[in-house]
Order: structure tokens, then sequence, then C-alpha cells
């Protein structure tokens, strides 16, 4: 597997909220602006995402895949990796940990491996990688702030 990123982020809201709009994956297109369709294909008994395909473009890399999910009981972790290779990925995991302070707000961490298919040099690696964490965690504390 490839190396692993991590990064953070403190957003003002209780883990419930944050958890919530990171679960709502049909309303990914509303706020992830790389996300042009997104579609829950399988459910757990309760109701939770277990497998959700992605139709990203985000100008030079498009791609198109499926994540499989797996959540902690109390949504403290949210995890995921890729279901089978894609265009541009060989494989893909990730989670977000989200904790929850005393003030009402939480920290978010965003872990990510990428496996990619085609060969990028590792600092333009890093670099992308850095990018879209960046971006993640800003497009979510928006969205659950707003």
């Amino acid at each position: 597997m490839a190396e692993t990123s991590t990064q953070s982020i403190t957003i003002a809201a209780p883990r419930a909220r944050i958890a919530e709009v990171i679960c709502d994956f049909p309303k990914y297109p509303e706020w992830v602006s790389a996300a042009k369709r997104v579609e829950v294909v399988e459910e757990y008994e309760d109701g939770y995402a277990s497998q959700v395909r992605f139709v990203l473009d985000a100008g030079m890399l498009a791609d198109e895949y499926t994540l499989a999910y797996e959540y902690a009981e109390d949504l403290s972790r949210i995890e995921w990796h890729l279901v089978a290779p894609s265009r541009i990925q060989k494989a893909q995991q990730g989670s977000y940990d989200i904790e929850e302070h005393a003030d009402g707000t939480s920290t978010v961490t965003y872990t990510l491996a990428v496996e990619l298919s085609i060969g990028m040099l590792g600092m333009f690696k890093r670099k992308a990688e850095k990018m879209i964490m960046d971006t993640a965690l800003r497009e979510l504390k928006r969205r659950v702030e707003g």
C-alpha cells in the first residue's frame, strides 16, 4: 500500500452533525467540488452505506470507483477502501476520525493512502494528496458550519 497522509481540522459542531454530513453521500455533489455523481450501491441493515460509487472530475484527474465503508458504533471513525481497481487507482484506504471536545467543537482527522495505476513522481503525488485533503477538509467544514 502507498504512504499514508494525514491532516486535521477543527469544526464548530458535534461529532453527530459531522458524521451526518459525511454519511449523506447522495448530497456530495452539492458541496464536494470534484463530485459529479455519488450513489449508494449497497446499505447495511441500519441504513448506513456499505458501498458507494463515485464519479469524480477534478480537471486533469477524472475517475469512477466504488468504496466500501465501515463505521465505528459511535461514528467516531468512518473508514473506507477501494472495492476494485479503477482507471487511475490500484488501491485506496482512508478514514475520518472525529474527536468531540467539551466546547462543542470536534477535530476531524482525515487519513488517506492511494496507490495510483499511473506513474507519478513522489513529490507531485504528495502535493496532490495534500491538495485533495486540504480541499476535502475545507469543504466539509464549510458544509457542516454553513
